[in-house]
């Protein structure tokens, strides 16, 4: 007859068992983040154009950073690069200088794109969506 530390014991390992296979099988399937009206997500309406006239212009864009300085704006860019993103430098009609990783011609797109951003990069939980005028 089993004592009571033994099937305690057992029902522990069991668990720890399953949760592992449970841990290894996610661990291979990528996260989509859920992308609802609940998430907060700034929003702003500018004019903007690409510094760089070869870029395409887009009617959204997902805005990582802010400068007002074009000095500031390209060493922020290289930055981003260095992480895997590949930054635009968009100009505002104000003259600032906002640092676009995403050009999208659908909101919803631009939506998850900033989901996606906030879940793998928690320093860049500030990410907004800009809808070029």
């Amino acid at each position: 007859m089993m004592n009571i530390r033994t099937f305690t014991f057992m029902m522990v390992c069991a668990l720890l068992t399953c949760s592992c296979k449970t841990a290894q099988n996610t661990a291979a399937t990528p996260i989509v983040p859920e992308v609802n009206s609940k998430t907060e997500i700034t929003v702003r309406s500018e004019t903007v154009k690409p510094i760089d006239s070869s870029e395409r212009a887009y009617g959204y864009y997902v805005i990582i950073g802010s400068f007002r300085l074009i000095a500031g704006a390209r060493q922020y860019s290289d930055d981003m690069k260095g992480k895997g993103f590949a930054p635009t430098i968009l100009e505002n009609e104000e003259g600032l200088y906002r640092i676009s990783v995403g050009g999208y011609d659908e909101e919803n797109a631009a939506r998850a794109r900033i989901a996606g951003i906030r879940a793998a990069y928690e320093e860049h939980g500030d990410v907004w969506l800009l809808v070029r005028k």
